[in-house]
């Protein structure tokens, strides 16, 4: 199969590549495929008439995304909806990945895929706008939603998300503040390129949810991170109002996988299990975390930066409150899809 990837020296993408790598792949970085060009995206898939596509453009940082909502429209909701023309146009499948953010976060149990949308912020109402006009424009399509990504970039090593935020946080810091009242699942993007290497495969078009097994804050999952890497900084809760961000965020968003395992799809495993395999993969490159925490102040986790445009994201805090070393840190979620949220 012929599978162009965009956003491919990103988290996922890079990801894609290997699991994909018995196929003919077609990656594009942003400078090869601006997906807010629509003649760039149809030129490019004619030349190279692939049989799928997988979309992991975004533009990810929720809250620059409140004072950018024409550029954050264009990648996440038009973008896609150019891609879905000229798959339909040559024939393609597409892959497109969404974002845990389309909810309110006020359910009780895991949000399952006909569970209605109601996006808080501008970012998760333009990922929904790419939802539809994927759907409403070419039925041969796959909708991914996901939460928390974090994986290794193509762009020579660590990818910017909530695991290298708390991990450089940690090693500066005596004390790190992380939002204790947003829950949902930590997905690494080697586990979430597996199952979307095995969906494409398939003809099971539609919308489904894929993450890591389980759930948790992400005060419970930086602790966890803290402690799997021998980081010594405290760990501090606080919650979303007290945080006080610019674009509102929802705090339950755990997604239900059941419809991807009724495929057949091999199961994916625990964020924990998820979190072992990145930090190995991470020691393996060199970039085991140093001892000795000194300032004090976290990053908001939930902005992963401009990934999803094609571009690997840089490594560090994940917001740009990080501060004066004189004040104790504080940290929200990092954006889903994917960085993220994709």
């Amino acid at each position: 199969m012929r599978i162009l990837i965009t956003g491919a020296r990103g988290q996922l993408g890079t990801d894609l590549q290997r699991s994909l790598a018995e196929h003919e792949l077609i990656p594009c970085t942003h400078g090869e495929l601006d997906v807010t060009e629509k003649h760039r995206v149809y030129g490019l898939l004619k030349d190279h008439r692939p049989d799928a596509v997988i979309n992991t453009a975004a533009y990810h940082r929720v809250d620059e995304c409140e004072s950018h909502p024409d550029q954050t429209f264009a990648v996440n909701a038009f973008g896609p909806w150019h891609l879905a023309m000229a798959c339909r146009m040559y024939g393609a499948k597409l892959v497109h990945v969404s974002t845990n953010f389309v909810f309110d976060g006020t359910a009780d149990r895991p949000y399952r895929e006909d569970d209605l949308p109601l996006p808080l912020n501008v970012y998760g109402t333009a990922k929904l706008s790419g939802e539809h006009l994927v759907r409403s424009t070419w039925d041969r399509h796959f909708i991914i939603r996901t939460t928390g990504l974090f994986g290794h970039s193509g762009g020579g090593g660590k990818g910017y998300n909530f695991v290298e935020a708390m991990i450089r946080a940690g090693t500066e810091r005596r004390e790190v503040v992380v939002v204790s009242d947003q829950v949902m699942s930590p997905t690494g993007t080697a586990d979430l390129a597996s199952a979307l290497a095995e969906l494409v495969a398939t003809d099971a078009f539609g919308t489904y949810h894929v993450t890591n097994g389980g759930a948790c804050s992400y005060y419970d999952f930086a602790r966890t991170i803290f402690s799997k890497t021998g980081i010594e900084a405290a760990v501090k809760p606080t919650t979303t109002e007290a945080y006080g961000a610019p674009a509102a965020r929802p705090l339950y968003t755990v997604l239900d996988n059941d419809r991807i395992r009724s495929l057949g799809i091999a199961e994916m495993p625990s964020w924990e299990d998820a979190l072992d395999d990145y930090l190995a993969r991470r020691a393996g490159r060199g970039d085991a975390p140093k001892a000795g925490p000194t300032g004090v102040r976290a990053a908001h986790p939930s902005d992963k930066g401009q990934a999803g445009r094609g571009d690997a994201p840089k490594a560090g805090p994940t917001d740009a409150r990080s501060a004066n070393p004189s004040d104790k840190g504080r940290a929200g979620p990092t954006d889903e899809t994917t960085g993220g949220n994709p």
